[in-house]
């Protein structure tokens, strides 16, 4: 047996590394790694719980809005609360604006550039992926990027600033917008359609969402020249609906809340079963391989302190688990539980994996583009974007939001005005933990179990492949 070490891996930030035992050419065992502690459970504990809007969305640059919204969550669940209707339609529009700017990025900047790597020359499609697709010199980027930017003028627009703003509130948002306004809002996501209209899919929004199974998108990926295609034609020439498959357990906490419930629904998903009710009471976190001192597996009773010599951890990551259970999140799994009639069937047919993960993201960006239309036109501008706050009773709170990478939770405990605990379990939390006390492993230590690295060790593309398929976003998951 030989143990190969890899990392750094994100391309936003290098605090990951993956332990992979290999005999003959396949992985056996995989060990994923977070070797960075953030410390936002300590920082938060004894302040004010309203810090918590301040301090929350800090945790990262680019889900700063997903941060922000699940700090107002949990508070406005302490408040005993409701948003105001149009505070919930400019969260949503906003919301989706960062979500679906991450998927852009994920695609193009993060995913497809792996395509171009040397080791794909000998296939007859290299040369033009290579020039459409490679790191800083391909085309398809200098596309990709100024859409993403004009995406992102709704953040102006609805927050003043991001990342990092303050417009976030238990209450709704903070700014009213006014009929001027709303007309930009309309011109930035009828651009963004206009983009993926033209480049992503080469045909309309309506006409993607209308594919069914997974015949459909093999009749209509041929002869399109859309980067969505191209993908499709990369992914059945290298078989990536074959890599890296996941534990099969799929969760949402539901995304994009609004009067008359959520866009994406809440609940679980688990191969030849239905999509049922969430357990939330049944979350826990396990820190037996986990640089963390023992406490409450609860995390609305749990704790944060490191133990940087316990023996037989490898992680700052703890490893959720529900009812025991590891859960792989993500737009595959919002997409799946939502009935998205494509990625059920492909999920149906070959589970979770590379090809299916980035197509789920692929079609919830169109999904997202269509509803952010839906949310600016219902905007009531006479009415109040805001109400006011209320006091906060102690007790044990939670917020439950969808970043673009997958569940996102705070855990907050009041006593006598203060903050007494405050926990954060992150997507990459649930999709890169360590083993837990039974010894199974996390989503993606799953995923790399079996496969094919052949001679080229650490330098395998599959590895690659695979983990930028969950999108790691490290900062975000061990605090």
């Amino acid at each position: 047996m030989t143990r190969i070490t890899i990392g750094p891996f994100n391309r936003v930030e290098g605090d990951l590394e993956v332990r992979l035992d290999v005999e003959e050419g396949h992985v056996v065992r995989a060990e994923v790694t977070a070797p960075l502690y953030r410390g936002f459970e300590q920082i938060l504990a004894g302040r004010p719980p309203l810090d918590a809007l301040v301090l929350a969305p800090r945790i990262c640059g680019i889900c700063s809005v997903s941060q922000s919204v699940a700090a107002a969550a949990a508070l406005r669940d302490a408040m005993g609360c409701e948003a105001a209707p149009n505070g919930l339609l400019a969260t949503n529009i906003a919301h989706a604006a960062e979500n679906a700017a991450d998927h852009l990025t994920h695609f193009y900047l993060f995913f497809m550039p792996d395509f171009a790597r040397e080791t794909y020359s000998a296939h007859d499609w290299y040369g033009a992926t290579s020039e459409r697709f490679a790191a800083v010199r391909g085309n398809a980027a200098r596309e990709a990027l100024p859409a993403r930017t004009r995406l992102l003028e709704t953040m102006g627009i609805i927050a003043g600033k991001w990342p990092h703003s303050l417009a976030f509130q238990p209450g709704g948002t903070t700014r009213a917008i006014d009929l001027g306004e709303r007309v930009r809002l309309l011109s930035i996501a009828t651009a963004f359609r206009s983009f993926l209209e033209r480049v992503v899919f080469a045909d309309s929004l309506e006409n993607v969402l209308a594919i069914a199974t997974a015949e459909e998108l093999d009749r209509w990926r041929d002869g399109r020249s859309g980067d969505f295609s191209w993908f499709l034609r990369l992914a059945d020439s290298l078989r990536l609906a074959d890599l890296g498959r996941g534990p099969g357990l799929l969760m949402s906490y539901g995304a994009y809340h609004g009067m008359n419930g959520e866009l994406f629904p809440r609940g679980i998903f688990a191969p030849r079963a239905t999509v049922e009710p969430l357990p939330l009471a049944q979350i826990t976190e396990d820190v037996s391989h986990a640089w963390m001192r023992e406490s409450s597996a609860d995390p609305a009773y749990s704790t944060t302190v490191p133990d940087p010599d316990k023996a037989q951890a490898y992680s700052w990551c703890k490893a959720p688990r529900l009812s025991g259970q590891p859960i792989e999140v993500g737009a595959i799994a919002r997409q799946t539980i939502a009935g998205q009639a494509l990625v059920a069937d492909l999920v149906s047919a070959s589970g979770s994996n590379v090809r299916n993960r980035v197509i789920a993201r692929l079609i919830e960006t169109a999904c997202i583009a269509l509803a952010m239309e839906q949310w600016i036109k219902a905007l009531r501008l006479s009415e109040p974007f805001c109400v006011n706050s209320r006091d906060i009773a102690d007790g044990a709170h939670v917020g439950l939001v969808e970043a673009a990478r997958g569940s996102l939770g705070h855990w907050v405990a009041v006593r006598g005005g203060k903050i007494e605990r405050y926990q954060i379990i992150a997507p990459t939390t649930w999709n890169f933990s360590p083993r837990d006390s039974l010894d199974v492993g996390g989503p993606l230590e799953q995923a790399l179990v079996g496969t094919d690295v052949g001679e080229a060790g650490p330098r395998a593309v599959a590895i690659q492949h695979i983990v930028r398929s969950f999108d790691p976003c490290m900062v975000c998951t061990a605090h």
